[in-house]
C-alpha cells in the first residue's frame, strides 16, 4: 500500500515519518488552502474541490490501495470520497471515540459522515469500534442513526460505556441488547482478543476499508482536538494486524492529529468552543508522530 498525506492543517508536515513515506510514494498533497473551508463541516462545492485536488495530484487519481493521512479528526468526513473510489463491495471498519452518525448535522460534517458512507453503493456494512463518549447518552436526542443499527447496516461496539436510555424498542444485534428502555452495549475492552477473532469471521465481505480517528486512543497514545477514548495503541495494532491477515484491504485512512483551532466562520467557532477541548502543547502533540510512525511500520510489514 502506498502512503498519501493530505496536508490540510499543517499537522502532518511536522511528522518526518509521514512526510518521508508520502513523498517517496508521490503521495504528498498540499491542500492547506482548502483546509479552513473543509474543516469541521463543509458544502458540496468544497467537497468537489477536494476530490479534484486529490485526483489531480495523484497519477492514478487516488484509486489505488493506499494508507491516507488527513490531519485533524475535524476532517473525518473526507474519508467518504476516498472510499467512493473502491470498485467492489466492502465493509468499513471504523475505530473512533465517537459514532459519527448524527443525522441533523450538515450533510458533510465530521460527526455525520457515517450516514454518507452508508449511501455509497459498495458499502455493505459499517462496524464502529471503540466509543466511550457521551454521544451514547440518550442517543436519540443527539441525532443517532439508530435506524441503521436496527437494519444491521451498522454495528457499534463501545470500548466501555454504560447502557444507553432510549424511547421505544427494537431488535437486539451483535453489539447490543435492548430491554427496559435501554441499549446494553457489548463493551469490547473487556475481552479484546476474543472480540477481534470474532470480528474477523463475522465481516460479511472479502474486502474492507479501515478508517481510524486517533481520538479512539488513550491520551498516552494520541493528542487530538476531541475528547478521547481508552483504547491503547497496542490493541488497535493487534486488530489491524488480524484484519489485514484475514481480509483484502482496499484502503486505510487515519485522522485525529491535533491542529490549532482557527475558524473564521462564527458558527464553526461556536461549535468547536462548545464541543472541543482547549489547546495542547508541543510535548503532548509529539505523541501523534510516534503513533503514526508505528502504524506506518505495521502496515508496511503486514502488507509486504
Amino acid at each position: 500500500m502506498r502512503v498519501q498525506a493530505i496536508d490540510l492543517d499543517g499537522s502532518l508536515a511536522v511528522q518526518p515519518a509521514v512526510v518521508d513515506a508520502a513523498r517517496r510514494d508521490g503521495g504528498w498533497i498540499a491542500a492547506g488552502d482548502l483546509g479552513p473551508r473543509l474543516r469541521l463541516w463543509t458544502d458540496e462545492s468544497a467537497m468537489l474541490g477536494f476530490e479534484h485536488r486529490v485526483r489531480d495530484a495523484l497519477c492514478d487519481g487516488g484509486r489505488g490501495s493506499a494508507v491516507t493521512f488527513i490531519g485533524s479528526g475535524d476532517f473525518h468526513h473526507l474519508t467518504v470520497p476516498l472510499m467512493a473510489t473502491a470498485a467492489r463491495p466492502f465493509t468499513v471498519v471504523h475505530f473512533d471515540n465517537h459514532p459519527d452518525w448524527v443525522r441533523f448535522a450538515p450533510r458533510w460534517h465530521c460527526g455525520s459522515w457515517v450516514n454518507r458512507a452508508l449511501e455509497l453503493p459498495h458499502v455493505v456494512r459499517i462496524v464502529t469500534i471503540g466509543p466511550c463518549s457521551d454521544d451514547l447518552d440518550w442517543p436519540q436526542f443527539k441525532g443517532a442513526n439508530l435506524a441503521a443499527l436496527r437494519r444491521g447496516r451498522l454495528e457499534l461496539y463501545p470500548w466501555r460505556h454504560a447502557p444507553s436510555r432510549i424511547i421505544g424498542t427494537f431488535d437486539d444485534g451483535p453489539g447490543h441488547r435492548v430491554a427496559g428502555g435501554r441499549i446494553a452495549w457489548r463493551c469490547v475492552g473487556e475481552d479484546w482478543s476474543a472480540f477481534v477473532a470474532e470480528l474477523c469471521t463475522r465481516i460479511p465481505t472479502e474486502s474492507i476499508w479501515i478508517t481510524i480517528d486517533k481520538d479512539v486512543l488513550c491520551q498516552q497514545d494520541a493528542t487530538t482536538n476531541w475528547d478521547q477514548g481508552a483504547m491503547p495503541l497496542s490493541a488497535l495494532m493487534l486488530a489491524i494486524e488480524a484484519l489485514v491477515d484475514r481480509r483484502r484491504v482496499l484502503g486505510v485512512d487515519v485522522c485525529g492529529e491535533y491542529a490549532p483551532i482557527r475558524h473564521r466562520n462564527l458558527r464553526k467557532r461556536f461549535e468547536s468552543w462548545t464541543d472541543q477541548p482547549r489547546d495542547a502543547g508541543s510535548r503532548e502533540i509529539a505523541v501523534n508522530a510516534r503513533t503514526n510512525a508505528a502504524l506506518l511500520a505495521l502496515l508496511s510489514a503486514v502488507a509486504a
